[in-house]
C-alpha cells in the first residue's frame, strides 16, 4: 500500500505575462521616482526638520512679525518657533508655534502638558504670556484634542483635572510645580483662549508661496510670467551698463558716444542697444522670480555661475570693446548650465542679460584701458 501524502499533488507553473503598458515615461520621472505630496513627505521629516519647515513659513508672514525665532534645547521653556511682533522681544507681542512631530496625531495629555509649561514659565516671568499659541503637528491635532482646544471652559477644566498626572513633574526637572496657592490664582485667571492649532494642510499651502517650497518638497518651478518691454527711458538702475555699453561703441567706431541719441546714425547699433536693454531685463525678472520661488542666494549663484564661464572671454583680446560684449555674451548664451535650481525657467536671453548685470557691477568690462 502506497501511503505518500504527496501523491496527488505536483507544481503547476505559469508564465508570467508582460506588465501592462504605462506609456511613455518623462526624464523627469525616470531621474527623480515618482513625486510625493507634501502631506505624507512632511511624515518622514525629524523633529529639526519639522521644526524648520515651521520656521521657513513664518519667515513669510512679514506682516505679522518683525523677527521669528527657533529656540532649541532643554532650557526652551516649552517655546519652539516665536513670531516676535515688537522690539521687546518675549516681553512684547509674541505667538508661540509649538511643534510636535509624532507618529500620531497629537493628543490632550501632549497639548495640556506644555499648556502647563507655557503657564508656568509666564507665571515666573520668564517671558509675557504669548498672544497665541498653536499647536502644530505632521498628524495634527486627534480630535479628542481639537474638541478641547475648541471649548475654552472644558480645556481648563481638563488641566485643573489633570495637573497632578500630566503637568506636575513634566515642567521642570527641579522641582515639583503644585497647583496651589498664588500659582493656583494665576492659573485661574489665565486666558486660556490663547491656545489653538494649525492645520498641516493650511500651513503646507501657504509654505507653498515661499521661496523654501520647492527646494524642500520639490515638483518643479512655477511658470515664469511674462517679461514686460524696457521702459522707453532707461531707469537709474541701468546706467552702468548702458554707460558700459556706450563705451564699447564708441570704442568700435571710434567717434564719441555719450547717449542714446547719439546712436541714431548707426542703426545696427541702436539695434543692438535696444536688444542689450530686453535681455537685461529678462535677467531681473529671473532675479524677482527667483527672490520668490527659491532660497535666498540661488540668483547670485547662477550670476556667480555665468561669471565663472565668460570671464575668460572678457579677458581675452578682441578688436575693440563692442567686439567684446558680443564674444562675451555669445559664449554665455552657450553655456551649459546645469546645477543651479533655476535651470528649468533660465532662457537664452537671461543668460546675455546677466552679462550686462555683471557689467552693471563692474564685475565684467568692455573697454579696457
Amino acid at each position: 500500500m502506497n501511503d505518500d501524502p504527496n501523491k496527488d499533488f505536483k507544481l503547476v507553473t505559469e508564465e508570467i505575462p508582460d506588465p501592462p503598458q504605462q506609456g511613455t515615461v518623462s526624464s523627469g520621472k525616470i531621474i527623480h521616482g515618482k513625486l510625493i505630496p507634501p502631506q505624507q513627505q512632511i511624515f518622514l521629516f525629524s523633529a529639526d526638520e519639522w521644526e524648520a519647515f515651521v520656521e521657513e513659513w513664518l519667515h513669510f508672514q512679514k506682516t505679522q512679525y518683525s523677527l521669528v525665532t527657533r529656540l532649541s534645547g532643554a532650557s526652551d521653556m516649552g517655546v519652539d518657533v516665536a513670531g516676535l511682533s515688537d522690539d521687546k522681544g518675549f516681553q512684547g507681542v509674541w505667538d508661540n508655534y509649538q511643534c510636535k512631530h509624532y507618529g500620531d496625531p497629537l493628543t490632550p495629555k501632549t497639548a495640556i502638558s506644555e499648556i502647563g509649561k507655557c503657564i508656568w514659565h509666564a507665571s515666573q516671568g520668564h517671558f509675557k504670556p504669548p498672544r497665541a499659541y498653536f499647536f502644530i503637528a505632521p498628524k495634527d491635532c486627534g480630535m479628542s484634542l481639537k474638541k478641547l482646544l475648541l471649548n475654552i471652559p472644558d480645556l481648563k477644566k481638563k488641566l485643573f483635572e489633570k495637573w497632578d498626572d500630566w503637568c506636575a513633574t513634566s515642567i521642570t526637572s527641579t522641582q515639583e510645580i503644585k497647583l496651589e496657592g498664588d500659582f493656583l490664582s494665576y492659573v485661574d485667571s489665565f486666558d486660556f483662549s490663547i491656545f489653538s492649532f494649525k492645520p498641516t494642510l493650511d500651513i503646507i499651502e501657504e509654505h507653498r508661496k515661499t521661496p523654501y517650497f520647492v527646494a524642500r518638497f520639490g515638483g518643479g518651478l512655477p511658470d515664469r510670467p511674462r517679461v514686460e518691454a524696457p521702459p522707453s527711458a532707461p531707469d537709474p538702475t541701468e546706467s552702468r551698463y548702458l554707460k558700459q555699453l556706450l563705451d564699447s561703441y564708441e570704442d568700435h567706431e571710434g567717434q564719441l558716444c555719450a547717449d542714446a541719441t547719439d546712436l541714431a546714425k548707426w542703426p545696427d547699433l541702436l539695434q543692438h542697444f535696444n536688444r542689450q536693454r530686453e535681455v537685461f531685463y529678462h535677467a531681473e525678472s529671473l532675479r524677482n522670480f527667483a527672490r520668490d520661488n527659491v532660497p535666498q542666494g540661488t540668483f547670485e549663484d547662477l550670476q556667480d555661475e555665468v561669471f565663472a564661464g565668460v570671464i575668460d572671454v572678457e579677458s581675452a583680446t578682441h578688436d575693440d570693446g563692442f567686439s567684446r560684449v558680443n564674444a562675451v555674451t555669445q559664449a554665455a548664451a552657450q553655456l551649459p548650465l546645469t546645477a543651479n535650481g533655476l535651470i528649468s525657467v533660465t532662457k537664452i536671453q537671461d543668460k546675455k542679460g546677466i552679462c550686462h548685470q555683471l557689467a552693471n557691477d563692474d564685475r565684467l568690462t568692455w573697454v579696457k584701458s
